[in-house]
Protein backbone atom coordinates (compact mmCIF):
# COMPACT_ATOMS: atom_id res chain seq x y z
CA UNK A 1 0.00 0.00 0.00
CA UNK A 2 1.02 3.99 -1.12
CA UNK A 3 1.98 5.76 1.64
CA UNK A 4 -0.33 8.71 2.33
CA UNK A 5 0.60 12.60 3.46
CA UNK A 6 -1.13 12.67 6.80
CA UNK A 7 -3.40 15.79 7.94
CA UNK A 8 -1.73 17.66 10.67
CA UNK A 9 -3.35 17.40 13.82
CA UNK A 10 -4.53 21.01 13.60
CA UNK A 11 -4.95 23.96 11.32
CA UNK A 12 -2.19 25.53 9.41
CA UNK A 13 -2.33 28.21 11.23
CA UNK A 14 -2.39 27.03 14.89
CA UNK A 15 1.06 27.03 15.71
CA UNK A 16 1.27 31.12 15.04
CA UNK A 17 0.51 32.51 17.80
CA UNK A 18 3.35 29.65 19.03
CA UNK A 19 6.50 31.21 16.23
CA UNK A 20 5.79 28.64 13.40
CA UNK A 21 4.08 30.59 11.07
CA UNK A 22 0.56 29.36 8.56
CA UNK A 23 3.22 29.98 6.31
CA UNK A 24 6.01 28.16 7.06
CA UNK A 25 3.68 25.05 8.17
CA UNK A 26 2.26 25.39 3.95
CA UNK A 27 5.82 24.77 2.91
CA UNK A 28 6.71 22.79 5.47
CA UNK A 29 4.32 20.09 5.57
CA UNK A 30 2.29 20.68 2.14
CA UNK A 31 4.96 20.95 0.02
CA UNK A 32 8.49 19.20 1.59
CA UNK A 33 6.79 16.11 3.94
CA UNK A 34 4.93 15.78 0.48
CA UNK A 35 7.65 15.45 -1.29
CA UNK A 36 9.06 12.75 0.54
CA UNK A 37 5.53 10.77 0.44
CA UNK A 38 5.32 11.12 -3.38
CA UNK A 39 9.45 10.31 -4.01
CA UNK A 40 9.22 7.66 -1.53
CA UNK A 41 6.45 5.51 -3.17
CA UNK A 42 7.94 6.19 -7.07
CA UNK A 43 11.36 4.63 -5.43
CA UNK A 44 9.84 1.97 -3.80
CA UNK A 45 7.66 0.50 -6.44
CA UNK A 46 7.93 -2.91 -7.86
CA UNK A 47 11.11 -3.14 -5.24
CA UNK A 48 11.04 -5.56 -2.25
CA UNK A 49 10.10 -2.82 0.07
CA UNK A 50 7.04 -2.12 -1.62
CA UNK A 51 4.36 -3.41 1.01
CA UNK A 52 6.70 -3.01 4.18
CA UNK A 53 5.90 -0.74 7.14
CA UNK A 54 7.56 2.63 6.97
CA UNK A 55 9.74 1.35 10.12
CA UNK A 56 10.85 -1.56 8.09
CA UNK A 57 11.72 0.16 5.30
CA UNK A 58 13.71 3.09 7.50
CA UNK A 59 15.59 0.31 9.80
CA UNK A 60 16.27 -1.91 6.31
CA UNK A 61 17.91 0.62 4.33
CA UNK A 62 19.78 2.64 6.83
CA UNK A 63 23.87 2.05 6.14
CA UNK A 64 25.61 3.42 8.74
CA UNK A 65 28.75 3.60 6.17
CA UNK A 66 27.36 5.14 3.58
CA UNK A 67 28.12 8.81 2.48
CA UNK A 68 25.41 9.87 1.05
CA UNK A 69 21.83 7.73 2.06
CA UNK A 70 19.67 5.60 -0.78
CA UNK A 71 17.42 7.57 -2.44
CA UNK A 72 14.64 4.97 -0.47
CA UNK A 73 16.23 5.98 3.02
CA UNK A 74 16.07 9.43 2.52
CA UNK A 75 12.14 9.93 1.67
CA UNK A 76 11.59 6.88 4.00
CA UNK A 77 13.06 8.27 6.90
CA UNK A 78 12.29 12.07 6.48
CA UNK A 79 8.20 10.82 5.93
CA UNK A 80 8.43 9.15 9.23
CA UNK A 81 10.46 12.04 11.25
CA UNK A 82 8.03 14.46 9.77
CA UNK A 83 5.47 12.06 11.10
CA UNK A 84 6.29 12.33 14.27
CA UNK A 85 7.04 16.40 14.35
CA UNK A 86 3.79 17.19 13.70
CA UNK A 87 2.48 15.20 16.75
CA UNK A 88 5.58 16.66 18.83
CA UNK A 89 3.83 20.06 18.79
CA UNK A 90 0.79 21.27 19.79
CA UNK A 91 -1.11 25.04 19.53
CA UNK A 92 -1.74 24.71 24.21
CA UNK A 93 1.23 25.32 25.96
CA UNK A 94 0.66 22.15 28.34
CA UNK A 95 2.64 20.88 31.89
CA UNK A 96 5.43 18.34 31.74
CA UNK A 97 3.77 15.12 32.84
CA UNK A 98 5.11 13.61 36.23
CA UNK A 99 6.99 10.47 34.96
CA UNK A 100 8.81 12.21 32.13
CA UNK A 101 9.91 15.15 34.24
CA UNK A 102 11.18 12.30 36.65
CA UNK A 103 12.63 10.30 33.94
CA UNK A 104 14.37 13.43 32.59
CA UNK A 105 15.60 14.64 35.99
CA UNK A 106 17.14 11.21 36.62
CA UNK A 107 18.63 11.67 33.41
CA UNK A 108 19.94 14.57 33.06
CA UNK A 109 19.78 16.41 36.48
CA UNK A 110 17.34 18.49 35.57
CA UNK A 111 14.73 19.87 32.59
CA UNK A 112 17.04 23.08 31.86
CA UNK A 113 19.93 20.61 31.44
CA UNK A 114 17.79 18.65 29.25
CA UNK A 115 16.46 21.64 27.02
CA UNK A 116 20.25 22.95 27.58
CA UNK A 117 21.78 20.09 26.19
CA UNK A 118 18.72 19.54 23.48
CA UNK A 119 19.12 23.09 21.75
CA UNK A 120 23.25 22.34 21.72
CA UNK A 121 23.06 19.81 19.58
CA UNK A 122 20.32 21.18 17.76
CA UNK A 123 22.88 24.06 16.72
CA UNK A 124 25.36 22.09 16.72
CA UNK A 125 24.35 20.01 13.85
CA UNK A 126 26.33 21.29 10.62
CA UNK A 127 23.97 21.19 8.09
CA UNK A 128 20.64 19.85 7.75
CA UNK A 129 19.75 17.42 9.82
CA UNK A 130 17.52 16.75 13.75
CA UNK A 131 18.24 16.63 17.07
CA UNK A 132 16.26 14.36 19.50
CA UNK A 133 15.56 13.38 23.26
CA UNK A 134 15.74 9.15 22.90
CA UNK A 135 14.79 6.21 25.50
CA UNK A 136 17.80 4.41 24.87
CA UNK A 137 18.42 0.72 24.65
CA UNK A 138 19.57 0.85 28.33
CA UNK A 139 16.18 2.37 29.09
CA UNK A 140 18.17 5.50 29.94
CA UNK A 141 17.20 8.99 28.81
CA UNK A 142 19.72 10.69 26.16
CA UNK A 143 20.29 14.07 23.55
CA UNK A 144 21.34 13.16 20.03
CA UNK A 145 21.78 14.66 17.28
CA UNK A 146 21.77 12.94 13.57
CA UNK A 147 22.47 14.04 10.14
CA UNK A 148 19.97 14.48 7.13
CA UNK A 149 17.43 12.25 7.38
CA UNK A 150 19.03 9.91 10.06
CA UNK A 151 16.97 9.19 13.28
CA UNK A 152 16.88 6.68 16.17
CA UNK A 153 14.81 4.26 14.96
CA UNK A 154 18.82 3.22 12.98
CA UNK A 155 19.63 2.89 16.48
CA UNK A 156 17.29 0.95 17.85
CA UNK A 157 15.90 3.88 20.52
CA UNK A 158 13.11 5.34 21.21
CA UNK A 159 11.85 9.01 19.86
CA UNK A 160 10.71 10.96 22.31
CA UNK A 161 10.93 14.20 21.02
CA UNK A 162 12.42 15.58 18.13
CA UNK A 163 13.13 18.66 16.27
CA UNK A 164 13.69 19.42 12.43
CA UNK A 165 16.82 21.80 11.98
CA UNK A 166 17.04 21.80 8.40
CA UNK A 167 16.70 25.31 7.11
CA UNK A 168 13.41 24.94 5.42
CA UNK A 169 11.94 24.21 9.09
CA UNK A 170 12.85 28.18 10.70
CA UNK A 171 13.83 30.14 7.76
CA UNK A 172 10.51 31.71 7.17
CA UNK A 173 10.00 32.29 11.25
CA UNK A 174 13.81 32.86 12.13
CA UNK A 175 16.44 33.55 9.06
CA UNK A 176 19.33 32.15 9.98
CA UNK A 177 19.05 32.16 13.81
CA UNK A 178 18.58 28.49 14.92
CA UNK A 179 19.25 28.79 18.04
CA UNK A 180 16.46 31.42 18.01
CA UNK A 181 14.17 28.65 16.68
CA UNK A 182 15.19 26.01 19.11
CA UNK A 183 14.67 27.94 22.03
CA UNK A 184 11.25 28.91 20.31
CA UNK A 185 10.36 25.25 20.01
CA UNK A 186 11.28 24.18 23.63
CA UNK A 187 9.15 26.75 25.16
CA UNK A 188 6.23 27.44 23.32
CA UNK A 189 5.28 24.61 20.20
CA UNK A 190 6.56 20.81 22.41
CA UNK A 191 3.26 18.97 23.14
CA UNK A 192 5.10 17.32 26.61
CA UNK A 193 1.81 15.04 27.03
CA UNK A 194 2.56 13.38 23.40
CA UNK A 195 6.53 13.34 24.92
CA UNK A 196 5.46 11.40 27.81
CA UNK A 197 3.24 9.22 25.61
CA UNK A 198 6.26 7.44 23.96
CA UNK A 199 7.69 6.27 26.99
Amino acid sequence: MAFELPDLPYAHDALAGNGMSKETMEYHHDIHHKAYVDNGNKLIAGTEWEGKSLEDIVKGTYDAGAVAQSGIFNNASQHWNHMQFWEMMGPGGNAMPGELEKAIVESFGSVDEMKSQFAAAGAGQFGSGWCWLVKDTDGGLKVTKTENGVNPLCFGQTALLGCDVWEHSYYIDFRNKRPAYLDNFLNNLVNWENVASRM
